[in-house]
């Protein structure tokens, strides 16, 4: 009989992705004046404003080892870029508000951010990771109902909602940041590992 692999034999992975924090008063805004979806729908899972932010490039389990390389290269693809403004406003769903699965908060079109993104994905690439094979649509996941939001009368107060949301917040980016996922009873946790800094206006 063979020995049950040890902790230390096992290879540590960590969940990443990289992202665009908010200031705690902005997310508790986002989410105050997004109360009137989480009414629409109750059982959809609804994202704790802790939690809100923009996910950049979403990278999976991956081994720890790999953590270094990947704060390398952000502090790299940052120090290229300088700060930008962020316009949250509005809200919606994927695939559309008719059949929602992902419900959002909007992020307004900025050429700036759209360069960053384009960036970390290439040098992503050039990791030897996924290209993100979807088009960037910048958003806040608000919450999500993986198997669609029932019955057809939540579905409408949702697409009511959604075009009422009175949100319009601007906020500064100064850093972008590689970010782990950990898992836990009322949902995951999450957790800044590296912060790289955009360069000043």
């Amino acid at each position: 009989m063979g020995r049950m692999p040890t902790a230390t034999m096992r290879r540590a992975t960590v969940r990443l992705f990289i992202a665009i924090n908010l200031p705690a008063d902005v997310r508790q805004r986002i989410h105050e004046a997004t109360a009137t979806l989480r009414d629409a729908a109750p059982d959809v899972a609804w994202t704790p404003p802790e939690r809100l932010h923009l996910t950049l490039k979403f990278l999976g389990e991956r081994p720890e080892s790999e953590v270094a390389r990947l704060e390398s290269m952000l502090r790299r693809v940052g120090g290229h870029h300088a700060t930008l403004p962020l316009t949250i406003e509005g809200g919606g769903a994927f695939p559309t508000l008719a059949r929602p699965r992902v419900i959002w908060a909007g992020v307004a079109a900025e050429p700036r951010l759209e360069l960053l993104h384009h960036d970390i994905e290439a040098a992503c690439a050039e990791l030897g990771y996924d290209v993100e094979g979807r088009p960037f649509r910048p958003h806040l996941t608000l919450g999500r109902a993986r198997g669609g939001v029932e019955p057809a009368a939540a579905r409408v107060a949702i697409s009511r909602a959604a075009r009422r949301i009175e949100l319009r917040e601007e906020v500064d980016v100064e850093t972008v940041d590689l970010m782990r996922s950990d898992p836990g009873p009322a949902g995951p946790r999450y957790a800044r590992v590296a912060a790289a800094a955009l360069r000043p206006a």
